[in-house]
């Protein structure tokens, strides 16, 4: 069926005020002071990527306490859904410095050496929020405010390490090579 020019009019006015309304729900994971700690690492490839990782352990930390600690079990689906939105955010953030980084040939070996270990550690907390949300029922009933959101971070964090491995491979040969 095709709609008359003013219904679909409306209807891409209506779509357009639901996506500004998406967009600017979202903010930044990050709180100013660890902005202003990410920018001054700037030019500093080992500093930049410790940050981050410790940004994130942080929202880690955080995710762990709210799960386990009863005092918070009020709203708790809904804040689990933002930390793990924060976390996806940063996964990205950190895999988009690890392009970024690489395209520049800058030597991530040592950043890198700090990271996947970090990453394989947020893969696992992530596998066990995920068994937790399917077999404890208070967390079931929870969840529907926070599934997606955490296989978005499941995922984000998965493309992390794969990209991180990676480009350590690339890396590592690259310095074999040059070395030779």
């Amino acid at each position: 069926m095709i709609l008359p020019r003013a219904s679909r009019s409306v209807l891409a006015s209506l779509l357009a005020v639901v996506s500004l309304a998406a967009v600017s729900r979202r903010h930044d994971p990050l709180t100013e002071k660890e902005v202003d700690e990410i920018r001054e690492a700037a030019q500093d490839a080992s500093q930049r990527f410790k940050l981050y990782i410790k940004f994130t352990q942080a929202r880690f930390l955080a995710l762990e306490q709210m799960r386990v600690d009863p005092n918070l079990a009020t709203g708790r689906g809904e804040r689990l859904h933002d930390l793990l939105e924060d976390i996806t955010t940063l996964a990205g953030e950190i895999n988009d410095n690890v392009d970024a980084y690489s395209r520049q040939n800058a030597d991530l070996r040592k950043p890198l050496g700090l990271l996947i270990p970090a990453v394989s550690d947020w893969q696992l907390r992530l596998r066990t929020l995920k068994e937790a949300a399917s077999s404890d029922p208070q967390m079931q009933r929870e969840s529907k405010d926070f599934y997606f959101s955490l296989d978005n971070a499941i995922d984000a964090v998965n493309s992390l390490a794969e990209n991180a491995r990676d480009t350590l491979s690339e890396q590592n040969e690259a310095h074999a090579k040059k070395k030779k």
